[in-house]
C-alpha cells in the first residue's frame, strides 16, 4: 500500500488522528509558505518531495531515538527550527538545503530559510496515522509505509501532498 492510500486510510479511520481538516491545513501552510516565497504550489511539492528523501534518510538513522517520538516531538504547523536541527543537526542542514537547490533551480538560502516550517509540515504529515487513543497494534501505519523503502522504493513525500490536495478538492 502507498503512502498516500495510507493516509487516506487514516483519514477515514475514526481511531487515527488524520482527518480532510488536517490534511487543509498541512496543504495551506505549504502553499502560504511557497507564495511567501513567491512560488507556486508546484514548486513546494518538488521541494516536499526531495526533503521527503532526506526526512526518511535521518528518522531510518536516528540514533538512541524512536522515530515515532521525533514524528510526535516535532509535527506542527508553525516554524520550529529545533525540529530541523534534529533531524539534521550540524552541517547536514545546509547539505539538504544545497541538495534541493541543486535539484530544483531554487536558492540555497531560500530552501535554509523555508525548511523550519517544512520540516514540522512534513512531521505533521507523518504523524496522521497515529491512534486517537490506545495502543495501536502495527504503531503508525503512516510513518511504517514512509520508513519502509524496501517496498517499492518509491516513497514521495511531495506526490502525497499533491494527491492530498487533490482528494480535498474532489470533497468540496
Amino acid at each position: 500500500m502507498s503512502l498516500f492510500d495510507q493516509i487516506l486510510g487514516a483519514v477515514s479511520n475514526p481511531q487515527q488522528q488524520a482527518s480532510p481538516d488536517q490534511l487543509g491545513s498541512i496543504l495551506g501552510v505549504a502553499q502560504q509558505v511557497a507564495g511567501n516565497h513567491g512560488m507556486d504550489g508546484n514548486a513546494t511539492q518538488a521541494i516536499m518531495s526531495i526533503l521527503g528523501g532526506h526526512v526518511r534518510s535521518s528518522l531510518q538513522n536516528q540514533q538512541g531515538n524512536n522515530p515515532q517520538d521525533v514524528v510526535n516531538q516535532f509535527a506542527g504547523l508553525g516554524s520550529n527550527p529545533q525540529a530541523v536541527q534534529s533531524l539534521f543537526p550540524g552541517g547536514q542542514q545546509q547539505q539538504v538545503a544545497q541538495d534541493i537547490s541543486q535539484r530544483t533551480g531554487f536558492d540555497t538560502n531560500t530552501i535554509l530559510s523555508m525548511l523550519p516550517v517544512l520540516v514540522p509540515l512534513a512531521l505533521n504529515l507523518l504523524q496522521s496515522g497515529n491512534s486517537t487513543g490506545g495502543v495501536q497494534q502495527s504503531g503508525n501505519p503512516v510513518l511504517n509505509a514512509f520508513l519502509d523503502s524496501n517496498r517499492d522504493g518509491n516513497v514521495d513525500l511531495g506526490d502525497a501532498m499533491g494527491l492530498a490536495g487533490q482528494f480535498l478538492s474532489q470533497r468540496r
